[in-house]
């Protein structure tokens, strides 16, 4: 089962022991064939919505920057219990926060 884990931005700016016990983290889960993919998001965006024929592009951001998702994670796993623990596991690295788990559907 594939899992997108989002995570949304904090005030709290990363520092070097954030990027080395993340680094690890991340080794870890790639080792384990867990990771699929992982990186941070552009807070701008580019907004395309679509009305009819009408097909409308509209650059960003578009909401506050607590609310902005600023990193995912692709995930293969077992079960939704293995995606909640490892999203579990990440909260206790980078602390307090709001990550999301949604499963990706599909091949």
């Amino acid at each position: 089962m594939r899992y997108l884990m989002t995570t949304k931005a904090t005030d709290q700016a990363p520092d070097e022991k954030l990027y080395a016990e993340m680094g690890k983290f991340i080794e870890e889960m790639t080792a384990a064939g867990v990771l699929l993919a992982t990186g941070g998001l552009n807070p701008q965006g580019i907004r395309v919505t679509s009305a009819g024929d009408e097909i409308t592009v509209t650059d960003g951001p578009f909401t506050e920057a607590k609310e902005a998702v600023a990193g995912f994670a692709l995930v293969e796993v077992r079960s939704e219990e293995e995606a909640i623990e490892l999203a579990r596991r990440f909260r206790k690295v980078v602390g307090d926060g709001e990550s999301i788990i949604q499963q990706v559907f599909g091949p």
